[in-house]
């Protein structure tokens, strides 16, 4: 694997729109955003064409494409994090330079509809990639310090590290009222399977990572730990689409390969609790025999933890007490 360098203060971030466009998010979350990475000591700059819009509030392939090449190209920028998520990332696989990605290796950070190209990239550089907050993640006023502080531990250190449970957790609309959140009790993970494994990270979002099924652009499930989430797009329907989707992924041949999976924690009208995940599960026999951790601090509910795709990772579900623990990368 090709692991990008480290963070350090005064590093240059540079803000791409891969997906939907940056022009959809508020002055003040912006304004807040910058701040918040500023105060990491870093330097915060925004691609050409990043506030672009189009119909479908993204922008097109070429400017898209133009940004993300440029924005690895540049020799100032040490990291590379994406606006905010959409529908539509995977439109630009086709025309990425991978060969330009794999010479000029640095971090690439999102989530949401950024798992196609994270997923992508890795099979076509194995640069190892990055799930966790866009730049508007930064944007929260309130309810952030977790986030960051495993945004630090992934970028900013070489060490090994143990991603542990958040305190409390949200789903509200944060960026519409920024003073009247709402925050629930984290109970924490929850051990579906028992057991412990070893291996390499891929995967993301569901529906997303599905996206890549039958292209030269799915990874390889080889000694890998399979970590999935969704979102609630599909209402009340969110409990048979995340089943079908997951069934979906344990088709594909090689899915024997897994190593074990782990769930991102689901969002409140998902429809899907614990007690409905446990039933999902029940009917896969392909995951009866590997350890599963569910409720995970990833996804699209808040905080969220920072993990590299492509990255080795011990899952220890041996005990009352489960482990994550990213290995030094």
């Amino acid at each position: 694997m090709i692991i990008p360098k480290k963070l350090k203060k005064g590093d240059e971030v540079r803000v791409i729109a891969p997906s939907r466009s940056l022009s959809i998010i508020s002055d003040p979350v912006i304004d807040v955003a910058r701040h918040k990475l500023q105060s990491l000591g870093l330097k915060v700059s925004f691609s050409e064409n990043a506030y672009l819009k189009d119909d479908f509030l993204s922008s097109s392939i070429e400017a898209r494409i133009a940004d993300l090449h440029n924005s690895f190209l540049d020799p100032e920028v040490k990291c590379v994090l994406t606006a905010i998520g959409g529908f539509n990332s995977n439109q630009l696989l086709n025309y990425i330079d991978y060969k330009l990605i794999k010479k000029h290796p640095k971090i690439l950070c999102g989530y949401s509809d950024i798992t196609a190209l994270q997923n992508a990239i890795l099979k076509k550089t194995n640069l190892v990639t990055y799930s966790g907050p866009h730049f508007s993640t930064f944007g929260m006023e309130i309810g952030i310090e977790y986030t960051i502080e495993f945004f630090k531990k992934c970028f900013f250190s070489d060490s090994s590290y143990e991603i542990t449970p958040s305190k409390k957790w949200s789903d509200d609309l944060w960026y519409l009222d920024q003073k009247n959140r709402v925050f629930k009790d984290n109970c924490g993970p929850v051990i579906i399977n028992p057991g412990k494994a070893e291996g390499i990270i891929i995967g993301g979002n569901l529906c997303t990572f599905n996206l890549l099924q039958g292209t030269n652009y799915f990874p390889s499930f080889r000694e890998s730990l399979l970590f999935i989430e969704d979102d609630d797009q599909a209402g009340s329907f969110s409990d048979v689409e995340f089943d079908r989707g997951l069934q979906a992924v344990l088709h594909q041949t090689s899915f024997s390969n897994v190593k074990g999976v782990v769930f991102g924690r689901f969002q409140s009208n998902s429809c899907i609790d614990t007690d409905k995940l446990k039933k999902i599960l029940s009917s896969k026999k392909e995951l009866s025999h590997i350890p599963i951790l569910a409720n995970f601090d990833f996804g699209h509910t808040n905080p969220l933890t920072t993990f590299p795709i492509g990255g080795r990772a011990l899952l220890d579900l041996s005990a009352t007490k489960p482990h994550l623990i990213i290995k030094k990368h």
